[in-house]
């Protein structure tokens, strides 16, 4: 069974920013979020697209934030996307660049900050959870259901990262998913034995014994702002992306303070992968054979059952290349898959 222990890299400063005033009357009462006016993502705006900000809440009442991308000109009720990750990013990073250039295609897209993070509501800030990030995706298809531009027997859901570990979880809980994509997927147990894990459960428990006394939580730290010259290939990649201008984004865990030092206790024993058999919608997993985290999607593919399931192995691609590289991402690849599979 997949466990996420050690997510990614338990990589924030991501305050809820700035605001505006997008939502419908739907929405009323939900918690006001302060969201940024100004085009602040890591990649450029598209000319094809239509993009606005929008607001919608989860079932454990946490409002959270989005962005839009509705195809200009389009017409009609249209296939939609819902786009998340990487885990410890904000939707201005890769994840809105998924679901632009999704957009771009002819899908009405949408990608959120999780609940706790970025843009989100949720208090205390920059802890995650299993159940309630997945939650986060369902809210999502919720909040489509009710638009008049959205099929709503035509939706899908894109994970990143960590998140793609999640959307199997999504897709498993929330039959309305009629397609998953997993990009990249960085949800895998890096310990080798019961004791290692026990040990791990015990420092985390030991940090949050310290946490209570200090009356504050202790934050993990997201990427390092230097790295010594024999830091490992894939901490080098997440450098590359999340400390320099191609990446860096001032809501970012992963670009800044990071998560909780304990927020990854509860996937210890959240039950990830347990029913991955059991999903009948599509699922397509994507991955690089020169990441690291490559065994994660590998082994999730195991799990998963029916004709209708597919891994991609991309050539020469690392973990971060499936972040933001156009030239590697295998876009066709998932336009196809989601007019086959959201018809």
């Amino acid at each position: 069974m997949i466990r996420i222990i050690s997510i990614m890299l338990c990589l924030s400063l991501a305050f809820p920013h700035a605001m505006t005033g997008q939502d419908n009357q739907r929405n009323k009462g939900m918690e006001i979020l302060n969201l940024t006016r100004e085009w602040d993502k890591t990649f450029p705006k598209s000319d094809k697209v239509v993009h606005s900000k929008v607001t919608f809440e989860n079932r454990y009442g946490i409002t959270l934030a989005a962005d839009l991308y509705v195809p200009k000109g389009a017409s009609g009720r249209l296939a939609a996307i819902i786009v998340c990750g990487p885990y410890g990013a904000v939707k201005e990073q890769c994840s809105g660049l998924y679901a632009q250039t999704m957009a771009e295609r002819g899908f009405l897209t949408l990608a959120f900050d999780p609940s706790y993070c970025g843009e989100s509501g949720g208090h205390p800030r920059y802890v995650s959870s299993p159940d309630i990030n997945t939650e986060d995706y369902s809210a999502a298809v919720d909040y489509l259901i009710l638009r008049d531009d959205v099929d709503e027997n035509r939706i899908g859901i894109i994970g990143i990262c960590g998140w793609g570990g999640l959307a199997i979880s999504a897709a498993v809980m929330d039959t309305r998913i009629k397609a998953t994509v997993s990009s990249t997927m960085g949800a895998f147990d890096t310990f080798n034995t019961p004791e290692e894990r026990y040990e791990a459960r015990r420092r985390l428990n030991e940090q949050r014994t310290i946490d209570a006394r200090n009356g504050n939580r202790a934050m993990a730290g997201g990427v390092p702002d230097t790295l010594p010259a024999d830091a490992p290939r894939f901490m080098k990649d997440y450098h590359d992306y999340y400390k320099t201008s191609r990446g860096y984004h001032p809501r970012s865990l992963n670009s800044n303070a990071g998560w909780q030092t304990i927020t990854n206790l509860p996937f210890f024993t959240f039950p990830l992968m347990a029913y991955a058999g059991e999903i009948k919608s599509a699922v397509l997993v994507v991955h690089g054979d020169k990441a690291y985290s490559l065994p994660a999607s590998q082994e999730a593919f195991s799990k998963l059952k029916g004709d209708n399931k597919e891994l991609m192995i991309i050539p020469g691609a690392s973990h971060t290349d499936l972040y933001d590289r156009l030239d590697i991402i295998p876009f066709d690849k998932f336009e196809a898959f989601f007019r086959e599979n959201l018809k």
